[in-house]
């Protein structure tokens, strides 16, 4: 019997020895002859990195083409400029284009003890630079293909959460693959019992919308907060007059979205501004706060604040309620009571009761012991 097969939870179990180092062992110039407990290893890299992680926001579209990157881009920028911490994890395999995003084109990751290196991103007027991670930073150029099947894929996911040496975060901002393949799979199964939302990005286009309610119904059926929609490319300013037109009809997303329950957040405009700024390495959030395009965005980044409030929040109700469920419970307090006539101890429970905001104490016997 293996020491890994010790149940965790006693005390006296055995843990298996471990190499501290923060990365996967397939990093590990040491994994050919290493005979420690490699799955135990992995579990344990992937838990340190998401217990510093507050808020994880999955950026879907089961369409390519819709500007699903470009959005996550600028949310993440967008929640940098008010003041968080913030992470963008590139888990479009095949099109892993955040290292364009953010002007990083050519760079490379280091590996150390702590893991693999996220870029950092800075710009003015920000208090923590963006902590970028992709699979661009391991591949010999831009054009190279990324030709895998499904199992190395897995462990990329893997590699994408626990080897990149995040830190602190307030959120991490996953760029998905389109679809709802493999890697959403194993990412959402990979984050089961964090604090997880997904935004979904689409345009109006009918063909892009019959893919993106297939999105849809994945978060539903995966118990999966879905916050809203970004309709990209959702109107054009005219650079002549002025005057704005749509390229594709609405009507018929309205009704899709109403009728599945999802909010419609932002309407980003089609703008060769926000092309060229993700081209650039600029997102325009942080190289025009006052644009049209920045004001969409933002009504994005909100819903993704509101949604780690309210978690938050949830997390202390809780966390009071069994403070309190304790202080009714403790000794102290049934002695204090005791020493309150009988006939107003009743009362005083009730009163104790609605101020900690739980059921009424239980009475407690003569001796004192709860009846």
């Amino acid at each position: 019997m293996s020491v890994s097969q010790f149940n965790p939870q006693d005390p006296l179990a055995l843990a298996p020895a471990d190499c501290d180092r923060g990365h996967a062992c397939q990093f590990c110039p040491e994994e050919p002859s290493c005979r420690l407990d490699k799955g135990h290893h992995e579990k344990l890299v992937l838990d340190s990195r998401l217990t510093r992680i507050d808020q994880i926001i999955m950026v879907m579209a089961n369409k390519g083409g819709v500007g699903k990157s470009t959005v996550s881009a600028n949310i993440a920028a967008g929640l940098a400029a008010q003041g968080y911490r913030v992470g963008v994890a590139d888990a479009d395999i095949h099109g892993p284009n955040q290292s364009r995003f953010f002007g990083f084109v050519g760079e490379r990751v280091r590996i150390s003890k702590r893991g693999l290196s996220p870029l950092a991103f800075n710009a003015s007027g920000l208090a923590h630079p963006i902590q970028v991670g992709s699979l661009a930073f391991m591949m010999e150029s831009d054009d190279t293909p990324i030709v895998w099947r499904d199992s190395y894929k897995h462990d990329f996911m893997h590699h994408l959460i626990g080897s990149f040496d995040w830190g602190e975060l307030d959120f991490l901002i996953i760029d998905m693959p389109p679809g709802t393949g493999n890697e959403l799979i194993t990412l959402s199964d990979l984050l089961e019992g964090q604090n997880v939302a997904a935004v979904l990005v689409t345009t109006p286009q009918e063909v892009a919308l019959m893919d993106s309610l297939k999105a849809v119904r994945f978060c539903q059926e995966r118990g999966m907060p879905l916050l809203g929609v970004v309709e990209n490319m959702a109107g054009v300013t005219c650079p002549h007059c002025s005057g704005e037109f749509h390229l594709f009809p609405r009507d018929h997303l309205a009704e899709a979205l109403d009728k599945a329950g999802v909010a419609s957040l932002a309407q980003v405009p089609f703008s060769l501004a926000l092309a060229s700024g993700s081209d650039s390495g600029q997102p325009i959030v942080l190289d025009a706060p006052e644009s049209a395009e920045a004001r969409a965005f933002s009504l994005a980044v909100n819903a993704c604040v509101d949604q780690a409030k309210a978690n938050f929040a949830a997390a202390a109700a809780d966390s009071l309620k069994a403070m309190n469920q304790e202080a009714q419970q403790a000794p102290e307090l049934e002695q204090a009571l005791a020493a309150v006539p009988e006939e107003q101890r009743d009362a005083l429970r009730s009163e104790l009761a609605a101020l900690l905001g739980n059921q009424p104490l239980p009475s407690a016997g003569h001796d004192g012991s709860p009846r």
